[in-house]
């Protein structure tokens, strides 16, 4: 037996025998969080992937999660009574050592680095808030590798795991008495899918009751389906775990005495050794221990396994003595260099005179100049990266460009002149006035968008009536759109829509907004457009773009909406 073998087996037998010592006075409190990370190795937070391969081979890490109101006492209406622990973070070292490609022993060692509460009295029985730091109960396990493999589509296991009584009841970490749990593990791959499952039976001593609910023995259970990704080096998918009290009617399948929790996680294999996880989920019931919201990260290192394939040597096609995964021209023989663009090319081949070692575009004929940046390129007088055959300001700096007249020049802070910078105009080629709302600023009151003609302000109409509101705003929005149409001629037909919200009878509100969009058309015609390129209708209460249920999203289903039906004789887009 190696020494590390025989000094888990020290730590194991003085754990345990701690933890059947002389018994400790009961205080108000128990084992409250639901989390019992996987043994390290695991591609999972929860679940097991079973990565039971080698002999003498160690995994260690720490795995930090941390739950928001994980015991929240509610009322029968289900409103919240007081939160007994609102916050709890706890980081959990641990290790695991597998032995004869079958075996695995594990230590997991919770920590509680933060915590807090109400505290309070519930039916009579007294809690304190939980206190930081603090122990958790210490977690010895084994498990046997019954069948199949790591990778397997089936691998299958069965352990147990002890949970010590080293931490405190009234800091909600440990139920002042030790905890068993059989359980049978298993998992498997599928091509990219991976999957895990877990069933355990865990008998605990306590004897509460939290609210009427009694705590005790209870049946967990666990599974995980994902995909692995990025050549198998990140596992990413949801996990689901909980468990259900067997103490009696009262427990078995009642929400207090079943959490019920679901997380999505990823784990990185980011080297040979070292691996990293991230997840975050919350509680799907108002179990005791399921918290509202949950996250987690963790940091593994992996023991890789002694016994490796050599790797075959990489392939030369064309035979030039520089491999293929090195090699810039892998079907034409050339010559090594330094440079991994031109590593086994031929020595110039753009044919310029510059050799490729020293060519900065080894691809495009240029000239050579003393510059190693723009050797063996075409001119770029103004150095910004654009050629000056495309550069349309070839002696200034600027940018590239899909436009052939702006492509090498500076960009225009300010395209429409409406002194609005770009960065912040909503219709930075068109001018307009400043805005409060970021959707409108440095926009026109009406202008030509894609299908519509936009308007930023809608057109006032006299409470439920098709009367047009008098006054400037009204007259503004529609000498907008009037402008708008004599500006574009090439708009051959507009229709006016009508909409309103859902105050009133469908029948009514679908007559108000014919009315109104025929009155936007009657303005129109009044003031010169031809009747022909216009036409109304009304949709009433139909088609809504805010909520209904709000004054605000009322007031924004009040409006005119204009689109363009026909553009230089062929419809609108």
């Amino acid at each position: 037996m190696s020494q590390a073998s025989r000094t888990l087996g020290a730590a194991f037998a003085l754990l345990t025998a701690f933890s059947v010592g002389p018994a400790r006075a009961q205080t108000a409190g128990f084992a409250l969080s639901r989390f019992q990370p996987a043994e390290r190795g695991s591609e999972w937070f929860v679940l097991d992937s079973l990565d039971l391969r080698g002999h003498a081979r160690w995994n260690a890490g720490i795995v930090m999660d941390g739950a928001y109101r994980p015991l929240s006492i509610f009322d029968a209406n289900g409103d919240l009574r007081t939160e007994l622990v609102r916050h709890q973070i706890f980081v959990h070292p641990g290790a695991s050592l597998v032995l004869w490609d079958r075996v695995r022993f594990g230590l997991s060692v919770p920590i509680a680095v933060y915590q807090d509460g109400e505290g309070g009295t519930i039916r009579g029985l007294a809690y304190s808030p939980p206190d930081t730091p603090a122990f958790g109960d210490i977690r010895l396990s084994g498990d046997v590798r019954l069948l199949g493999a790591y990778g397997a589509p089936l691998t299958l296991a069965a352990g147990l795991a002890l949970d010590l009584p080293t931490g405190s009841q009234s800091s909600f970490t440990s139920d002042g008495s030790l905890r068993i749990e059989p359980h049978l593990l298993a998992a498997g791959d599928l091509a990219s899918f991976t999957w895990s499952g877990k069933l355990g039976f865990q008998y605990r001593g306590a004897d509460e009751r939290i609210d009427g609910a009694p705590l005790g023995s209870e049946v967990s259970f666990a599974g995980a389906a994902g995909l692995r990704l990025a050549d198998r080096k990140l596992v990413i998918g949801p996990e689901i775990f909980g468990s259900t009290g067997v103490n009696g009617s009262a427990a078995f399948l009642k929400m207090k005495s079943s959490p019920l929790d679901a997380l999505l996680g990823v784990h990185w294999s980011f080297s040979e050794q070292w691996r990293v996880g991230a997840g975050a989920g919350a509680g799907l019931t108002q179990g005791f221990g399921s918290p509202q919201a949950r996250y987690m990260v963790s940091l593994e290192r992996v023991a890789p396994l002694e016994v490796k394939q050599p790797a075959p040597p990489p392939p030369d096609r064309d035979g030039d003595g520089v491999f293929d995964t090195v090699d810039a021209c892998p079907d034409t023989a050339g010559i090594e260099t330094t440079d991994p663009r031109t590593n086994g090319c031929p020595p110039d081949r753009d044919g310029d005179g510059v050799l490729d070692k020293v060519d900065a575009c080894p691809d495009t004929a240029g000239i050579s100049s003393s510059d190693p940046k723009t050797n063996g390129c075409p001119p770029d007088r103004d150095g910004d990266g654009v050629l000056d055959a495309a550069d349309a300001c070839p002696d200034t700096q600027g940018v590239r460009t899909s436009d052939p007249k702006t492509n090498g020049c500076p960009p225009d802070p300010d395209r429409d002149k409406d002194e609005i910078q770009n960065e912040v105009d909503a219709c930075p080629d068109q001018a307009g006035k400043p805005n409060r709302d970021p959707k409108k600023n440095g926009c026109p009151i009406a202008y030509v968008a894609e299908s519509q003609v936009t308007i930023t302000q809608q057109v006032k109409f006299v409470t439920d009536s098709s009367k047009i509101q008098p006054g400037k705003d009204s007259e503004e929005v529609l000498n907008a759109v009037l402008g708008v149409l004599n500006e574009h001629p090439e708009i051959k037909r507009l229709l006016i829509e009508g909409h309103t919200d859902n105050v009133g009878s469908a029948k009514h509100n679908k007559q108000l907004s014919q009315a109104r969009a025929d009155a936007v058309v009657a303005w129109l015609v009044k003031h010169g457009i031809v009747k022909e390129r216009l036409s109304a209708a009304g949709f009433g209460m139909e088609r809504p773009i805010a909520d209904n249920g709000t004054a605000d999203g009322r007031h924004e289903n009040r409006r005119v909406e204009l689109h363009i039906l026909e553009r230089q004789g062929a419809p609108a887009p």
